[in-house]
């Protein structure tokens, strides 16, 4: 066991170190192996090539970059538990991976560490196929910010396996039912208008219509962030949603991306309201409201916002309803003046317990 440890990560550090020398241009001598081509790869006198853990990760996957959007992003499903923590890679400024069929988790961050060091995504993938015994198992895809796009299918993935590159996308696919799975992916992307998140969703949506995963379904997962970052990263992920185990993912993933869009629609609002921008405001909390018309806490906090630029009469009809609905809110609504979140006047709160009385 000691022995195997030992080996084990000498194998990891010398993957990294490796990649460092290739993000820095430099060659690690004479450790370092070379390629038929003659360029390095990623192999070490400490240890073998890469290997990894045994994890069937079979799914469908796309990968794409809306450079006029200045979003790029990754969506996936599969009859696997929580597919998005293993398939889904994505940062702002750097690019996508997605790493699927007998997968290596490491693609993942390794790739987008060699494009982060102004690695291509084909000269990404290409140095961790090299240095990877289990090339012929994987299925991987890369997009850098720069619209390149690069995808492998190892020639023993399990059937159904194929993908497809088309301009700013690649489709992957595996152990589907069908080999028209990929083709109908790239058609529902090439053809479907709207913003990205909608064209990822599509594709998703064709491929299962044509059969998808062998096996059935079980979660689903998108993530999109910015080609050219704007301020802090964390502001840079445009969405990130994971379906992690249900028995229908894909609509379900289509229900949170609807709810994402509304809440995102109640953050204008409060913006707006924060500038006494009315009409923006309004129109943000409607568009809101209609995307997710069952959501007591967007019209809560409408009302709150309006409360709060003493617009009450207008608040009172938004209001009203969710507190009669739910009385926890009524509760909510009364601790709002002692944290300033609601003006200190206690004729509001006689107005909203009169008005719940009627």
């Amino acid at each position: 066991m000691r022995g195997f440890l030992a080996s084990f990560m000498g194998r990891r550090v010398g993957l990294w170190l490796g990649l460092w020398c290739l993000i820095l241009g430099t060659a690690l001598s004479p450790a370092w192996g070379t390629s038929p081509a003659g360029s390095a790869d990623l192999t070490l006198g400490l240890g073998q090539p890469r290997t990894s853990p045994f994890r069937p990760v079979s799914t469908y996957s796309i990968i794409a970059i809306d450079p006029e959007a200045n979003e790029m992003g990754v969506a996936v499903q599969s009859h696997w538990f929580s597919v998005g923590s293993v398939v889904t890679w994505a940062e702002p400024g750097v690019g996508v991976v997605a790493t699927q069929s007998l997968v290596d988790v490491s693609y993942g961050p390794l790739g987008l560490d060699l494009m982060r060091g102004g690695k291509t995504a084909s000269e990404a993938l290409q140095a961790l196929l090299r240095a990877d015994e289990g090339r012929e198992v994987r299925q991987v895809a890369m997009l850098d910010v720069r619209g390149n796009v690069v995808a492998h299918t190892g020639s023993r993935c399990i059937p159904e396996a194929g993908h497809q590159v088309g301009p700013n996308y690649s489709v992957q696919a595996n152990l589907m039912l069908r080999a028209t799975v990929w083709p109908a992916m790239a058609r529902a992307f090439e053809t479907t208008k709207g913003d990205l998140a909608e064209r990822l969703m599509a594709a998703l949506e064709a491929a299962e219509a044509e059969g998808g995963d062998l096996r059935g379904r079980q979660s689903a997962a998108m993530k999109i962030v910015r080609v050219r970052p704007e301020g802090p990263w964390w502001r840079n992920v445009v969405m990130e949603l994971r379906v992690e185990d249900h028995p229908a993912p894909l609509k379900e993933l289509r229900r949170l991306i609807q709810l994402h869009r509304a809440y995102a629609h109640m953050n204008a609002g409060d913006a707006a309201l924060e500038k006494n921008d009315m009409a923006t405001a309004m129109r943000e909390y409607a568009a809101a409201e209609a995307l997710a018309p069952d959501n007591l806490e967007m019209r809560f906090w409408h009302a709150v916002g309006l409360i709060g630029v003493g617009r009450l009469d207008e608040a009172l009809p938004i209001l009203v309803p969710v507190l009669r609905k739910d009385a926890r809110w009524m509760v909510l609504l009364e601790r709002l003046p002692k944290v300033g979140l609601l003006p200190p006047d206690p004729a509001i709160l006689e107005r909203v317990r009169a008005a719940l009385k009627k």
